[in-house]
């Protein structure tokens, strides 16, 4: 049997979901639990087929509802598990989650967007974005990494399994449909070789000694009998997932130092909103692109230093305004314009964030403007 996925740096030419299947078995994933839905069916598959080759386990569950549980108890008993899901399976999957946030257990979650509302298509959307953020009861305290291309669904599957155990919080991966089936080169490797740290993994209930006397005691609590205790318990973990914000949250702008329009882009969107950019710059208009890497937490005083010197800010998506209200949120109080263009369930192109920045810069240097 063999003992390391992967040796040195290896080239390859693979899905998406054969991406993210290569990058948990590199991080050391022990276990994943699943249940099949379109668009990560095949996440589950590859890892299937490649987890018996290095010692590694799966098991398909009932349901959703069970996959999340099943994922929390491995994690409880200390093993590095994740799980993935789609659409309503993400919906079911927020109960289990909601728990997670509650206890802080270091669950990794994939999650491939696809149209709804309900079970909509199986294809493409990025309106899963306001259910991964904030989905479950509660305030909801997790980490959501929005990869752009295949190399960064490496990375941050990768960095998600270090963010998950070092700072206690559930971690996401939100993908969608159209990275989860398309090939893209990718360059796989050992996080070991490059110094790239793994928070090792422990467990978290059955650990050794009389409480009390050899250890604390162990608190994990989802249930609280009155207001007060609930209370001091959110505090503390608000304070740690405060405390934790700077050093996670992650940003990419592109020419925006100078940007009189901005355009604003997650996922696999950005990608778009990036090479309009770069065709807006080559036909003299001095657009700027702003994306987040962490949804949660997020970047919100890079984005506001940057929009804040903006003429308009441009927020682009599939979805109906879910990203635009978040960006509402965080520049609040700025008097900046800040327009949006909407396509739930529709991918975008470079040729619409050029015609929409243009659309914006026509009125602009119109006399009457």
């Amino acid at each position: 049997m063999e003992t390391k996925p992967i040796r040195g740096e290896q080239r390859a030419f693979m899905t998406g979901n054969e991406v993210i299947a290569w990058a948990a078995l590199a991080a050391g994933a022990e276990v994943m639990y699943g249940y099949p839905i379109t668009p990560q069916s095949e996440i589950m598959h590859y890892w299937a087929r490649l987890a018996p080759r290095y010692g590694r386990r799966f098991l398909q569950t009932e349901d959703e509802l069970a996959a999340g549980f099943t994922t929390l108890g491995a994690v409880l008993a200390g093993e590095v598990a994740f799980t993935a899901t789609a659409g309503p399976g993400n919906v079911l999957m927020q109960e289990p989650l909601s728990m997670a946030e509650m206890m802080r257990l270091p669950a990794v979650v994939i999650i491939a967007q696809r149209g709804g509302p309900s079970t909509g298509t199986v294809i493409y959307s990025q309106q899963e974005f306001n259910l991964t953020c904030y989905g479950g009861n509660g305030e909801g305290l997790r980490i959501v990494y929005s990869p752009s291309h295949h190399q960064e669904l490496f990375d941050y599957t990768l960095k998600a399994f270090h963010t998950a155990w070092k700072y206690r919080f559930p971690t996401f991966i939100l993908g969608d449909g159209y990275q989860s089936k398309m090939r893209e080169p990718v360059t796989l490797y050992d996080p070991a070789e490059r110094g790239l740290e793994v928070a090792p993994s422990r467990p978290l209930v059955g650990v050794p000694g009389t409480p009390g006397r050899d250890r604390p005691p162990v608190h994990l609590r989802n249930t609280y009998n009155l207001e007060e205790e609930l209370y001091e318990a959110l505090q503390e973990t608000i304070e740690a997932y405060d405390r934790a914000a700077p050093e996670i949250a992650e940003w990419e702008a592109y020419r925006a130092e100078d940007a009189e329009y901005l355009v604003v882009a997650h996922g696999v969107v950005a990608r778009a909103a990036r090479e309009g950019v770069r065709l807006l710059r080559d036909a003299g208009i001095r657009a700027g692109a702003f994306r987040p890497i962490t949804l949660r937490p997020f970047p919100q005083k890079e984005l506001r230093e940057m929009a804040s010197r903006a003429k308009t800010v441009l927020v682009m998506e599939s979805s109906y305004g879910q990203l635009e209200r978040e960006i509402r949120a965080q520049l609040y109080g700025l008097t900046v314009p800040l327009k949006g263009y909407r396509r739930p369930g529709v991918g975008i192109t470079p040729e619409e964030v050029v015609r929409e920045v243009q659309k914006y810069a026509t009125r602009s240097a119109a006399p009457d403007a």
